[in-house]
């Protein structure tokens, strides 16, 4: 006798319910993760622009104010830059935290640590 192939009614559920699951955690710690980017794409910007290897606040501030504006970033103000000298070059960085909601009181908290500095 032949044993049959394929795919069961309840695997087939299974396996739909896992998948629905991976991407529904995906859609929700995507968009944080593409604003950690972005944050640092615009730190690492700012900190080899001309003006803001300064480290003058009120200048590098300003800097990512605009670039910020630009890439509708949310998460973090420009107030809150660390800024640092190690040697000749101006590091820049946030500490922040985004806690997103996945189902009923089930949350995903990350931290993210952006900087200027190459690693």
């Amino acid at each position: 006798m032949r044993r049959p192939k394929g795919f069961t009614l309840t695997g087939f559920l299974m396996w739909a319910v896992v998948l629905i699951f991976v991407a529904l955690l995906l859609f929700k710690i995507g968009p944080p993760y593409i604003e950690f980017l972005s944050i640092q794409s615009n730190l690492r910007a700012v900190a080899n622009d001309p003006e803001g290897r300064s480290g003058i606040r009120r200048v590098v501030e300003d800097l990512f104010d605009r670039r910020s504006a630009i890439d509708n970033i949310s998460a973090v103000k420009a107030s809150e830059i660390i800024i640092s000298k190690i040697g000749d070059n101006v590091v820049l960085s946030f500490e922040y935290t985004v806690c997103v909601p996945i189902v009923f009181n089930i949350r995903a908290c990350m931290d993210y640590n952006p900087t200027s500095a190459r690693r």
